[in-house]
């Protein structure tokens, strides 16, 4: 693979940091960069503003509101996006739902749902996890009993991501109780306005909101919401789940992230040097810039191998596990780089605007609410020992 960009993506690359520096609002990298919250507003500004440019969902076909991308223009894009510090897309919507309807959705679930998807009209969430189903999800409990031309929907999801802000939720739901595990599961396009449905707030260490619990009790669903065909939901999720893994490697934020790291060791001090010069830390950070590399080689393949609307395979395991092993470093490094300045727990830090007294570097006061939520990487999206066995079967046929 000749991983050296042609003349044409050079210019494609300029094109693209062109519209960061024209179209990215300040006051929205200032906040990415400094780790602090987006509020629901800041993400659908953003939203709007790649929808008004046709680059929202840059791996959609083109009959569908793509821009008709490359595999490398999409590369390229993701990471000068990262490197420009500009909120990342809410992925429920676009990088999730959206192609599993454009490959198994009816031609009206197409028309009706992807269109609203791209103007903002619906917020979507994600309805896997249950209490008794995380990493083993075909362990799902959620049923749904059709009733004519309804389905009624009975059971909980948690750990659901934004799902305070959403409209709309897609749901694997058991609607054969007497198949195995793996069979008699279905994928629902669900109305969070519909009667019995319940959305429980779960606050986290750090105060924020960003999870919560979800009941469905007799919940009506139209039988039309169904995805594809009845009892075929694991295929869906498995589809789904490819991309969902890929999303959350985040090789470009992981750059982003590690170009900072390098000018904060450069900016504190052990001993009366550069922390930076320090053997240990350095060869800490050797070694993440070297697992870096090899992942972005990796990450390119993946993108390759679905070039043309293929589906990404054990390889997204891979991404998943590295990747989010490679994030999880970077906040631990950035932590201690800023050592006793990261300690004091301030939340109104976190939020935009805040004039407080800083405790040390500005951005201090991120790097601990940062290191201690990107725990959670290798556990959301099938834990990595999940991923594990995965790759031992697909790949090493164990």
């Amino acid at each position: 693979m000749d991983l050296s960009f042609t003349p044409e993506e050079e210019s494609f690359r300029e094109e693209v940091r062109a519209f960061f520096r024209d179209k990215l609002p300040a006051r929205l990298s200032t906040l990415v960069r400094e780790g602090r919250r987006l509020r629901k507003a800041d993400m659908e500004e953003w939203h709007a503003i790649l929808d008004e440019r046709g680059w929202l969902a840059n791996h959609w076909p083109e009959e569908w509101g793509g821009p008709g991308w490359n595999v490398i223009q999409r590369f390229i894009f993701d990471n000068e996006s990262a490197l420009a510090h500009a909120p990342r897309v809410v992925p429920f919507g676009v990088n999730m739902l959206g192609p599993v309807l454009i490959k198994y959705g009816s031609e009206e679930q197409k028309r009706q749902w992807l269109p609203r998807i791209l103007d903002g009209s619906d917020w979507w969430c994600q309805g896997y996890s249950e209490p008794g189903a995380g990493s083993d999800l075909a362990g799902l409990k959620t049923t749904a009993v059709r009733n004519g031309d309804v389905y009624v929907v009975n059971g909980q999801k948690t750990w659901t991501t934004l799902g305070q802000h959403a409209d709309m939720i897609f749901c694997l739901v058991r609607t054969d109780a007497t198949a195995k595990k793996q069979e008699g599961i279905s994928f629902l396009l669900i109305d969070m306005k519909t009667p019995g449905i319940e959305v429980r707030p779960i606050t986290l260490i750090d105060g924020e909101q960003e999870v919560n619990e979800v009941f469905f009790t007799d919940v009506e669903v139209p039988v039309a919401n169904l995805v594809g065909e009845e009892n075929m939901g694991w295929t869906y999720a498995k589809y789904l789940l490819t991309y969902e893994r890929t999303n959350i490697a985040g090789v470009g934020f992981s750059i982003a992230s590690f170009e900072r790291l390098k000018e904060v060791a450069q900016e504190q001090k052990k001993g009366g040097r550069a922390l930076a010069d320090d053997p240990l830390f350095a060869a800490r950070m050797a070694r993440v810039e070297i697992d870096l590399a090899n992942m972005q080689t990796t990450n390119l393949r993946v993108l390759a191998a679905v070039a043309g609307g293929g589906v990404p395979g054990a390889e997204s395991s891979m991404l998943k596990i590295k990747g989010t092993e490679i994030r999880q470093e970077i906040t631990s490094l950035t932590r201690r780089a800023y050592g006793s300045y990261a300690a004091p727990y301030i939340p109104e830090a976190l939020e935009a605007g805040w004039n407080g007294e800083p405790v040390g570097p500005d951005d201090a006061a991120t790097a601990a609410p940062s290191y201690f939520n990107n725990r959670k990487l290798s556990i959301f999206g099938g834990s990595n020992e999940i991923q594990k066995n995965i790759i031992s079967k697909a790949i090493l046929g164990l």
